[in-house]
């Protein structure tokens, strides 16, 4: 029998029929499902060490188990030093089985080890049914050895769902597992 990630077999078997009767879809593919997680970080000095971009790439490696690519800028600003075509920065797409690892990852190891964690906050919905997460260190998955880092970074993590609206976007990501801060 194949693996089959906890939340994704989670979502199929409680989090489909809560959305239905919350929502009262009557087709389970009129039920939002989670598409894709793109993590990403930018590294500005970059410009200027371009071993920057090698240990983030590493890390986001490391983090999401699948491998990261670098990013390019798409055009010159002199202000920064930049030119078109350097990089600047770092991201992973996650779908999948990956996808639900970190996600679970990410709910039941990672924010929890977040100074006064709280919740994360609402307000990052787009108004099409996606959110989006700043997290302010690298250091909170364990995954990464605090003693190997050269410095504290954050990264943005963007989930993209079927979804139509915001509304049923933060109830699919609540029911797996999402802890939004209450009002």
């Amino acid at each position: 029998m194949a693996y089959v990630a906890r939340l994704k077999k989670e979502y199929k078997e409680r989090v489909v029929n809560a959305l239905k009767e919350e929502f009262g879809y009557k087709n389970v593919m009129e039920v939002p499902k989670l598409e894709k997680i793109v993590v990403s970080r930018g590294v500005g000095a970059a410009v200027a060490d371009k071993k920057l971009i090698d240990h983030a790439v590493d890390e986001l490696t490391m983090i999401t188990g699948q491998k990261a690519i670098s990013t390019m800028s798409k055009k010159d600003v002199a202000a920064f030093k930049l030119r078109k075509g350097m990089p600047i920065g770092a991201k992973v797409t996650l779908r999948g089985e990956r996808m639900y690892e970190f996600l679970d990852r990410l709910v039941t190891s990672a924010l929890p080890r977040v100074r006064d964690f709280q919740g994360i906050r609402a307000t990052g919905f787009d108004g099409r049914g996606n959110y989006s997460l700043g997290v302010t260190e690298q250091i909170i998955f364990p995954e990464v050895n605090i003693d190997k880092i050269n410095r504290i970074n954050g990264m943005d993590i963007t989930f993209v769902t079927s979804a139509s609206t915001d509304k049923e976007a933060k109830s699919l990501l609540t029911e797996l597992g999402l802890p939004f801060k209450k009002k």
